[in-house]
């Protein structure tokens, strides 16, 4: 089933979003990855604010390509998502609520506070910058491709892989088929 949701993403959206929907995705999201949540993650430790408020936000775990000509950015396709494990605890826990990424992750705080995975297509990069209206370098510009960015998407095309009920798309569709081929 597709659905269209609109950031911010409350827990209310979250709740609704099952495993294996089809999501579009328009608003604000913004972009780190694991060098960008290891700055953020110490910046929790010392009791320091963050760059953005991650209450009811999505993170695209992505490194952009730099724009060319008249592009808005550069290719922006999903990197793989296990890397940031060890601080996805820490934002959801300050009330992220969606990650965007490729690969499998771990559900526990997904679970506990009420979060969601969306995967994207691997290897789609050139396409889902097409999906990007505006990009800016909101901190870390030192981190190059992995800084993190603001951006503005008009209806990004991803997949949820675990909702926020621990339910994981990884595990449940390969059981769905084999199970329909007996």
């Amino acid at each position: 089933m597709e659905k269209r949701i609109t950031t911010p993403l409350t827990l209310e959206q979250v709740k609704d979003l099952k495993c294996g929907d089809s999501v579009l995705i328009s608003g604000v999201i913004y972009t780190a990855r694991d060098a960008a949540h290891k700055r953020l993650c110490e910046l929790v430790a010392q009791g320091k604010e963050l760059p953005f408020d991650p209450k009811d936000a999505v993170i695209y775990y992505v490194g952009p390509a730099p724009a060319k000509g008249d592009q808005v950015i550069g290719s922006a396709g999903p990197t793989t998502s296990y890397r940031m494990d060890a601080y996805s605890p820490t934002m959801i826990e300050l009330g992220q609520r969606g990650m965007i990424g490729k690969g499998k992750r771990s559900p526990e705080a997904m679970k506990k506070h009420g979060a969601v995975y969306f995967g994207a297509i691997g290897g789609a990069g050139a396409l889902l910058s097409r999906c990007i209206k505006k990009a800016e370098v909101i901190a870390y510009e030192d981190l190059g491709a992995e800084a993190l960015r603001r951006l503005e998407v008009e209806d990004l095309p991803a997949f949820v892989i675990i909702d926020s009920e621990g339910n994981n798309l990884y595990e449940k569709g390969p059981k769905e088929y084999l199970e329909s081929l007996r």
